[in-house]
């Protein structure tokens, strides 16, 4: 699913909501049974603003700047399973702030009633901090390998437009299949030219 069609069907899950509508009754419903959306298929709670998971999920865009549906979809994961991990650690807070009130004994036991809530919570936020990491990873091997090949490529493209060049022939790259726009190419020659001087410049 892309990230239009994810916020999309986010919006339209919310206007759908039976929810609870006062504050406070978010709040309860929020830590209730735990049902707080660290699993599942909607990322973005009917309690939660949509318009923040959006500019949210553009950071994560805007950092890695992916190319390509893979690409995409990798980065749209690390933004959501980086969201539900925020949301955990709000949830967690909540538990602990409802939990210190009163007296001493009354923190206590309300701390032993709420053990097993924060178990959970734990053990979903270690869940998404190694889905996280392993999807970085992953993201970051995938870039690696296309910069790679793309630096061949235009490697590639610069010898064959220097050929085509020095016959007073114009070269046609993307009817070879390359698919550099032209700034990507003039980036390329000037970076290539830098290069040349500075290995004349170490000669000389």
């Amino acid at each position: 699913m892309s990230s239009l069609n994810r916020i999309e069907t986010n919006r339209k899950n919310s206007r759908h909501s039976t929810g609870p509508k006062t504050p406070k009754r978010k709040k309860k419903s929020s830590l209730n049974a735990l049902r707080h959306g660290l699993t599942g298929q909607v990322v973005v709670m009917p309690t939660e603003d949509l318009q923040a998971y959006q500019s949210h999920l553009e950071s994560f865009v805007d950092e890695y700047n992916p190319a390509g549906a893979t690409e995409q979809h990798l980065v749209q994961a690390l933004a959501d399973a980086s969201w539900r991990l925020n949301r955990a650690a709000a949830l967690e807070s909540n538990l602990l702030s409802l939990a210190a009130t009163g007296d001493a004994l009354a923190v206590a036991a309300s701390l032993e009633s709420q053990c097993k809530a924060l178990a959970n919570l734990s053990m979903h936020s270690q869940r998404l901090s190694r889905q996280f990491e392993r999807t970085v990873t992953q993201l970051r091997a995938l870039q690696a390998t296309r910069r790679d090949k793309e630096e061949d490529d235009l490697h590639d493209l610069l010898a064959i437009q220097d050929m085509y060049e020095s016959r007073g022939e114009t070269y046609d790259h993307a009817a070879d299949g390359f698919v550099f726009s032209e700034d990507q190419i003039n980036d390329a020659i000037r970076a290539r030219n830098r290069e040349i001087r500075a290995d004349q410049a170490h000669a000389a």
